[in-house]
């Protein structure tokens, strides 16, 4: 589990740190008797226990985790978790339906909490649809027919149920997946940077002060 990221704004900068510092490192400026605007802001991880996601899209590393060892180029895997937090992907070996190994995933909430149908019916819906042929281990093709094309196809198979259009791959990674995505790109970048520095400043553009 990687350290807490804190926030500081000081003397028009943003300031990144393990640990709030008396000084500002920008300006040099006394942080302790500067205020509230100055108080340091833990920021908010964006990676989530998957298994306590239920009925979601999660994303993490194919070998790894986000914050150990995943150098943000790496093959990402993805899945579909029921009520329960059990998370259904798909690869060369077939369905799985893993209860541990997505402890550190992106997650992408696809159900909101009036859909009251869909809530009763997705887990009967998720396991009926993972028995399909197409999901058999013969027919996963690491380029057209992959973990992505599983969890899209249920989505959309949802979607049509309800009577809305089915989402192209592009649309829906830039509808859902990428304001996630960067978010945790940032993130990381952060961690790999304070990983070396005690800290990182970022100058407020003229606009922002």
């Amino acid at each position: 589990e990687a350290m807490a990221v804190l926030r500081v704004r000081h003397c028009r900068a943003l300031v990144y740190c393990r640990h709030a510092p008396p000084r500002c490192p920008a300006c040099g400026g006394d942080l302790r008797g500067a205020g509230l605007t100055a108080a340091p802001v833990r920021l908010h991880c964006p990676f989530r226990h998957g298994h306590g996601q239920p009925r979601a899209f999660l994303i993490r590393p194919s070998h790894g985790t986000f914050l150990q060892g995943y150098d943000g180029h790496g093959d990402l895997h993805v899945g579909i978790t029921n009520s329960k937090g059990v998370v259904y992907h798909f690869d060369q070996e077939g369905v799985h339906r893993a209860a541990s190994g997505w402890e550190q995933s992106i997650s992408i909430p696809l159900v909101q909490p009036d859909m009251w149908e869909l809530l009763q019916h997705w887990d009967d819906l998720l396991e009926e649809f993972s028995l399909e042929e197409a999901w058999l281990p013969h027919r996963y093709e690491e380029q057209q027919h992959n973990c992505f094309s599983f969890a899209l196809a249920f989505v959309n198979g949802v979607r049509r149920a309800r009577g809305r259009r089915a989402l192209g791959k592009a649309e829906f990674t830039e509808t859902f997946v990428l304001p996630h995505s960067a978010a945790a790109s940032r993130y990381l970048r952060l961690q790999r940077h304070l990983a070396r520095c005690d800290f990182y400043i970022v100058p407020l553009a003229e606009q922002e002060q």
